[in-house]
Order: C-alpha cells, then sequence, then structure tokens
C-alpha cells in the first residue's frame, strides 16, 4: 500500500498531472483510475483527475502498490456457461462469485482470464485486460452478461447500452413486504463519501431509474423483478435498500444476517436455518434484450434461476416464514 499526505504549494496544476509528478512509479493513466476509485482525497473529499489544485489543499494518497499488468490478460481455464455464440456476439450465464475483469485485489481468476482462454478473438475496445467486456455484473451477481467478439460489434452494443436501448429484467429476494408492489424508483446514485467502495442515494448524485414488480411474497421476503432503466454501479442494491427492502445476503447494503435480530425466537431460529447456505445476495441478470449488432434483428435471452436461489425459494415456501 503506498499511503502519504501531500500540501500543495501552488495553484492551478490538475491533480493527476500534480501526482504524476510527485508519484513515483504510477502512470498518470493509472493515477487516474485510482482517483476515480475513491483511493485519492482532495480536503478528504472525493474528487475528479481534472480538479484544479489550491494552494494548501491536502492531499491523501492510499494507493495499492498491487497493479495489474494491463499490456495482457493471463489466460485462464475457468468453466463459463455459454447461452449463445455466433461469429459476433457471446452470451454468458456468469456465476455468482465471479469477478468480470482484473482490478486491485483481483489480479486474475476473472470472467476476462476465461474469455481470453476460451476465445481467440474478442474486442480489444476496452483495453486487453477487459477483452470483449462491453457492460458488467457485480461480483456476486449471477446471470446474463453480454460479450463482443469484434470492435464493430462492441461499438453498436455499447451504443445500446449508452442510449437506454437495452431491455433488462433481474431476479431478487428481498426482506419485508413493499408497501408499493409496482413502480419506478428515481433515486440520483453517487459514492459514499466516507466509503468509496459504497453507494447512496444522494440528490448530488448521477440520475439512476429501476423500475420494479412485486410477484410474490411471505410473511416476511418478497420476490421481485427489477428493470433497471440506467446501469449505475450497484443500482438495483441501493435502490431495493433506499425502498427499505434490501436484498438477501446484500452485506453491504444493509441485508446481511443480521437482519433475523430482533424477532422472535422461533422465527430466528428458522431464519438461521434458511441462510445456512445464502454466501452472496440473491441477485440474478434473468433476461436481456437488444438488437443484433450485425442483423439488426431483436433478439433475447434468458438465464434460468441458479440453483441456490432455486434452493432458497423452496426453503423459505417449506419453512412457511
Amino acid at each position: 500500500m503506498k499511503s502519504e499526505t501531500l500540501i500543495v504549494k501552488e495553484s492551478g496544476i490538475r491533480l493527476d498531472k500534480y501526482l504524476a509528478e510527485k508519484v513515483d512509479d504510477i502512470s498518470r493513466s493509472q493515477l487516474q483510475k485510482h482517483i476515480k476509485n475513491g483511493e485519492v482525497l482532495v480536503n478528504g473529499q472525493l474528487i475528479s483527475t481534472n480538479y484544479r489544485l489550491c494552494e494548501n489543499d491536502k492531499i491523501q494518497i492510499n494507493i495499492s502498490e498491487e497493479m495489474v499488468d494491463e499490456s495482457h490478460i493471463e489466460s485462464q481455464n475457468i468453466p463459463i456457461d455459454i447461452i449463445f455464440e455466433d461469429d459476433d456476439i457471446i452470451v454468458i450465464n456468469k456465476h455468482a462469485g465471479l469477478t468480470v475483469h482484473p482490478g486491485i485485489g483481483n489480479r486474475d481468476g476473472t470472467l476476462a482470464n476465461a474469455l481470453a482462454h476460451h476465445f481467440k478473438e474478442l474486442s480489444d475496445v476496452n483495453g486487453p485486460k477487459r477483452p470483449g467486456i462491453v457492460h458488467r455484473l457485480d461480483k456476486d451477481t449471477s446471470g446474463i452478461i453480454v460479450i463482443a467478439k469484434n470492435n464493430y460489434s462492441h461499438m453498436k452494443l455499447a451504443e445500446q447500452f449508452s442510449e437506454r436501448m437495452v431491455k433488462k429484467m433481474y431476479y431478487g429476494i428481498t426482506w419485508g413486504k413493499w408497501k408499493i408492489e409496482l413502480g419506478m424508483i428515481n433515486e440520483p446514485i453517487a459514492r459514499k463519501r466516507s466509503d468509496p467502495t459504497t453507494y447512496n442515494v444522494n440528490i448530488d448524485g448521477k440520475e439512476a431509474y429501476t423500475e420494479y414488480r412485486v410477484i410474490g411474497n411471505s410473511e416476511y421476503f418478497s420476490f421481485v423483478n427489477y428493470f433497471p432503466k440506467t446501469g449505475r454501479t450497484h443500482q438495483i442494491r441501493v435502490h431495493s435498500a433506499f425502498m427499505g427492502n434490501p436484498i438477501i445476503g446484500d452485506e453491504k447494503y444493509g441485508g446481511g444476517n443480521s437482519k433475523i435480530k430482533g424477532y422472535i425466537p422461533e422465527i430466528v431460529k428458522k431464519m438461521n436455518t434458511l441462510f445456512t447456505n445464502v454466501n452472496r445476495h440473491i441477485l440474478h441478470a434473468q433476461k436481456i434484450s437488444f438488437i443484433h449488432p450485425r442483423t439488426k434483428s431483436k433478439v433475447s435471452f434468458k438465464a434460468e434461476l441458479p440453483i441456490d436461489i432455486q434452493n432458497l425459494i423452496d426453503s423459505i415456501k417449506s419453512l412457511n416464514v
């Protein structure tokens, strides 16, 4: 870990340029990524890479020195579940626990490493360490992810994501009964200042829209379909928690086992049994629809619920909670 504090003695210079001159062994492009990841604070605040420094600004740096080699990605024989493949795209059902691409703390063992092993040619629009990666899913979110085999397909798909033409449906199980069973959550999302790896609803954040529909419930849980209209990081998880119904297993956003506390002993015992095998947040990217980049026809794909979610559904029903 590279940790240090700098006091600025001049004004007007960009933050990333200033750090490139002051911090050894890290390129300006890498520093920009660290700034975006929240590993650099100015006067205790998250700041953009193009921020112009003022005299006496205090810069706090906490950067991992475990850097990922961006010149190539290691090929690793990691099994992947291919739903569909042609000359332009691959549709994969990602399993929970698989990180999409390498980063700080995840040098390998990612979907990108698996793709490098299974496919000879993939798009390189997002650089060599993200071959074919057009969009992403959180590590513990399972389900559909679309991969581009060439740059033409990548750009056409990215354009559809940017213009919100891609239709997605997620399946989740949440705590509690929803007060309104059908609606649109329209709440902006931003990084949490006290923890840059976490996001929250913030009036100064980026616009975020999540349509939802409760499709079933029990006394303590709800089964929900989510239809995100934007693609902010952790969007569904943040929005669901904001509504008072965090996703089961989501420790970061209030959906962990601590929710069990406070119930009567009989219910606590049942819930402890219920969550014995829950080791991730219960969210699954179940369906996706978009215009095929080459044929221009609409295509739709579905990833069936994984066994851990199916088992949890059965357990909730059998335990009558």
